[in-house]
């Protein structure tokens, strides 16, 4: 080998090669660890044009304090994104670098629509399931009570929307929507009424029942005051309890 021009050519070269490519490494890395790239702005924007009603400066500097790391070109931006979706009320953020010393985070808040079982969790518009100030919440308005299995908070939130019309010709208005581990439905109407649906037999269960007691409620919202509890779960009738009266039936379906 000693003796092959070429290949001791070549190997040198391979060598010169590899020092060169070390050496601008290392001039790269040192230069993008001067002080003068340190990040000195985040700035923070509300994604696609929308409010930021809940989200504000104090709330993201008491989540993201300490907890982002490096400078303009050493910043995770995956790892910042998840650190701001990590505070409350924020459902999206995107990240992006701003030269030469600036992050710019655009932030979607979350809109919530109402609780989510019993742990003071909320229930989002979108049928997110997210944990922020119930206070702050209710400011905005009364909000309903949802309930139901893990990863049925979409299904519950479309049905919510379904029952909203279905009981409208009425007068009545859900303020709650139950789902059980069967899968049975109950509504909470907005006079205080519980009423029992049941299961989903077919796709028409449901609002075959809802239109039965919608075509009666006037006559026996007249005749019944004050009515605590209706089980639909007939086939042709119903039960009911109200204050101080109790009407038993035999279940047929």
């Amino acid at each position: 080998m000693w003796q092959d021009a070429k290949a001791l050519n070549a190997t040198a070269n391979g060598i010169y090669a590899l020092v060169f490519g070390v050496c601008v490494a290392a001039g790269v890395y040192w230069l993008a660890h001067r002080p003068v790239f340190n990040l000195r702005t985040i700035r923070v924007e509300a994604l696609a044009s929308a409010d930021l009603r809940h989200v504000n400066l104090l709330t993201l500097k008491n989540g993201t304090q300490g907890r982002i790391r490096g400078n303009f070109f050493t910043a995770n931006l995956e790892n910042v994104r998840q650190v701001f979706e990590a505070v409350p009320w924020v459902r999206r953020a995107t990240v992006r670098r701003e030269w030469p010393d600036q992050l710019i985070v655009e932030v979607e808040e979350h809109e919530a629509l109402g609780t989510w079982g019993e742990d003071g969790r909320l229930l989002s518009v979108k049928g997110d399931v997210f944990t922020a100030n119930l206070a702050e919440a209710e400011e905005d308005h009364e909000l309903p009570q949802f309930s139901g299995p893990d990863g049925s908070e979409k299904e519950v939130l479309a049905r919510y929307a379904e029952l909203r019309k279905w009981f409208a010709p009425a007068k009545l208005v859900p303020e709650g929507l139950a789902l059980s581990g069967r899968y049975a439905w109950t509504v909470m109407l907005d006079n205080g009424t519980s009423v029992a649906l049941g299961r989903e037999q077919t796709p028409r269960t449901l609002k075959d029942r809802v239109d039965r007691l919608v075509s009666i409620w006037p006559q026996l919202a007249a005749r019944v005051p004050d009515i605590e509890t209706i089980d639909m779960r007939y086939q042709n009738g119903l039960a009911l309890a109200a204050t101080g009266l109790k009407i038993p039936a035999e279940k047929t379906k």
